[in-house]
């Protein structure tokens, strides 16, 4: 599980530092411009495990917690999940696209 999480937190900071790029209206045009304004820690991925869940961080943010099933999830607030927002597995996190605010299924 431990691959597929730092998998996933690779896949999280390469779609974020994207879509910052992708979405800047031409103020952010490569990385080292992202960087230079936002700093390294706008997309930053930090996994933190704990008893139930693992969180991902992005930033100083909490942005997804998985539990033992593998399931990713969002989260309401800090450490507490929302069964509400379910993103798949760590198998089909290629079936999403991690850059913007929330997680979204890639067309097929």
């Amino acid at each position: 599980m431990d691959e597929k999480l730092s998998a996933l937190a690779a896949k999280i900071e390469k779609e974020t530092l994207e879509y910052m790029i992708r979405f800047s209206k031409g103020y952010l045009d490569t990385p080292e411009r992202v960087m230079e304004i936002h700093g390294q820690s706008a997309i930053k991925t930090k996994v933190i495990p704990g008893k139930k869940y693992t969180k991902i961080d992005v930033g100083s943010s909490g942005k997804y917690m998985i539990d033992k099933e593998e399931r990713i999830f969002g989260i309401k607030a800090y450490g507490v999940i929302h069964k509400g927002h379910q993103y798949g597995t760590l198998d089909t996190m290629n079936d999403f696209y991690w850059g913007g605010y929330t997680a979204t299924r890639r067309v097929k």
